[in-house]
């Protein structure tokens, strides 16, 4: 009996160590070649913030409640970078045949977001992400503490509150 149990100890401190372990991995970005907005390559595992909390919004710019949202926090973006010193990065999932209209669209409306592109929605499958729009929070070492599907107005409230929790740390 005891060795049954003590052989049950072992493979559950294993499994959870296995767990853990596993957390750790998914718990941060992949790491994906995706563009900026002039066409330069920009790996994923460089989204960072020295340390301070970042967002990463996956949008396009056919979607409605993408818009709504980024727009819903670039009214609110600059007293947040400055309170909590937290930084945005927007990937468009728009493909090759809508890519070219993000950079314009960005401009119109004075979006002080870091920009990227996902032409190939390489990204968005490595985060098997689904729907857009869909946000992510980073903590200050770059694990993802929070993520979400779909929008809300409003919903960029509980978004702050998260970062302003992170900044506090």
């Amino acid at each position: 009996m005891k060795k049954a149990f003590l052989t049950l100890l072992v493979i559950a401190c294993c499994a959870s160590a296995f767990a853990q372990e596993n957390k750790k991995k998914l718990s941060r970005l992949p790491e994906v070649d995706i563009q900026t907005l002039d066409g330069a390559v920009f790996n994923t595992k460089d989204i960072a913030n020295d340390g301070k909390p970042v967002i990463v919004s996956l949008w396009a710019t056919w979607c409605k409640p993408c818009i709504a949202e980024l727009l819903a926090i670039a009214d609110e973006y600059e007293d947040w970078v400055e309170e909590t010193g937290v930084k945005l990065y927007a990937i468009s999932i728009d493909d090759s045949k809508t890519s070219a209209r993000v950079a314009p669209f960005v401009k119109g409306r004075g979006w002080e977001y870091t920009v990227l592109l996902d032409v190939n929605s390489d990204f968005k499958r490595a985060m098997n992400v689904n729907d857009v729009p869909y946000m992510c929070i980073l903590n200050g070492e770059g694990e993802i503490v929070w993520q979400h599907t779909s929008y809300a107005p409003g919903a960029e409230e509980e978004v702050y509150e998260i970062i302003k929790s992170l900044s506090i740390k």
